[in-house]
């Protein structure tokens, strides 16, 4: 059976773990230093920190912003369930957005409609690695953190005007005329869960991408506990998973395509998106013409595994969203994932190419 989902881990990632093992330096030390080092160069931002979770992280930018408590806080109804969860535990309100049936991002007229309702800050979840327009988004004038987990490595084309209103402003994270994700919001949390895009087995990094909001954000990282920050163990493969990053991207988006050109000819699609360095393919998700319960029994014939892109959604588990955001619950019901990382073998990608050729 084809598993649909598979961490891709190499000797290069079992070395650096099995090192921190052997010196018994396996609790937050200098590891997580070279893991921030790495972070800063690859974001091209101000300031990060290691922590041991994304919850963690979205207390420490929301801490940092000085927000107060019972503020609503903007979040997407296909983010995951620990966003809602975690806002509710700090006492803060989740006003949940509806999405656009076409690429699953909340539309700037639901995040209009939220701040109209109250909403003070947008945590943006860009999912399944597709970009939004930010453009469009930051012209509202509230504040963003973004979440990057699933679409780390993307870029945004800039335009000439663009280009010209920034010159000699010393952005950092513009390169070739392109600007990274992550560079967008206030803050910017990048999920290392295990099926994240880069994975250190569990936890996150908050990234500042301009100095005045890092000096806001240092206070507190300097008198975090222990216990907050990520430890060795989870930094040292964190660390090898962002310089493997290239490398391993490259062969997804081979994958991407191959797949994508296989369903051309079927009667299900994908999520609109941008190709080439415009998103990260972080999965491939499928949206099905056809009940999700006969597609699954027909790829299990076939030996391969595929799950709901959004079983551990906020619509998928609070009732009241699924009530009001329909194009979420649709998504919900109707979008799975289809096997894709680079541990994929010839023989693996060419039989799930011709089962995606031929899906009821």
């Amino acid at each position: 059976m084809i598993q649909t989902y598979s961490t891709t881990i190499r000797r290069k990632e079992m070395d650096a773990v099995l090192t921190c093992m052997v010196d018994e330096k396996i609790g937050p030390g200098e590891l997580n230093t070279r893991l921030i080092q790495q972070v800063k160069e690859f974001f091209r931002c101000d300031g990060a920190v290691a922590l041991r979770s994304p919850a963690i992280a979205l207390d420490y930018a929301l801490k940092s912003m000085n927000l107060e408590e019972g503020s609503k806080v903007m979040i997407s109804a296909l983010a995951p369930l620990w966003q809602y969860q975690t806002l509710k535990t700090l006492g803060f309100e989740p006003e949940v957005l509806d999405v656009n049936d076409s690429n699953g991002l909340v539309s700037v007229e639901e995040i209009k409609t939220g701040i109209e309702n109250g909403g003070k800050v947008l945590l943006l979840h860009e999912t399944e690695g597709i970009v939004p327009n930010f453009d469009e988004i930051l012209e509202l004038g509230v504040p963003v953190i973004e979440d990057v987990s699933m679409s780390a490595g993307a870029s945004v084309a800039l335009s000439e005007d663009y280009l010209l209103a920034v010159k000699g402003s010393n952005d950092k994270s513009i390169v070739e005329n392109r600007k990274k994700v992550g560079s967008y919001g206030v803050y910017t949390i990048l999920g290392l869960e295990e099926r994240d895009v880069i994975t250190a087995g569990g936890g996150a990094v908050l990234i500042s991408p301009n100095r005045k909001e890092w000096l806001l954000l240092k206070p507190l990282v300097d008198n975090a506990p222990l216990t907050d920050l990520l430890p060795d163990i989870n930094s040292a493969l964190a660390w090898v998973q962002l310089k493997e990053f290239p490398r391993n991207e490259k062969i997804r988006k081979e994958l991407f395509s191959l797949f994508q050109r296989a369903c051309m000819i079927g009667k299900h699609k994908t999520l609109v998106r941008e190709l080439d360095d415009g998103s990260t393919m972080s999965c491939f998700p499928l949206v099905l013409a056809t009940p999700f319960k006969d597609v699954k029994q027909y790829t299990s014939k076939k030996e391969i595994e595929i799950q709901l892109a959004f079983e551990n959604s906020v619509v998928a588990h609070v009732e009241e969203v699924s009530e009001k955001c329909t194009k979420a619950k649709s998504l919900y019901l109707r979008c799975v994932h289809i096997p894709l990382y680079p541990r994929l073998t010839q023989s693996e990608s060419a039989k799930i190419v011709k089962v995606l050729s031929s899906l009821p």
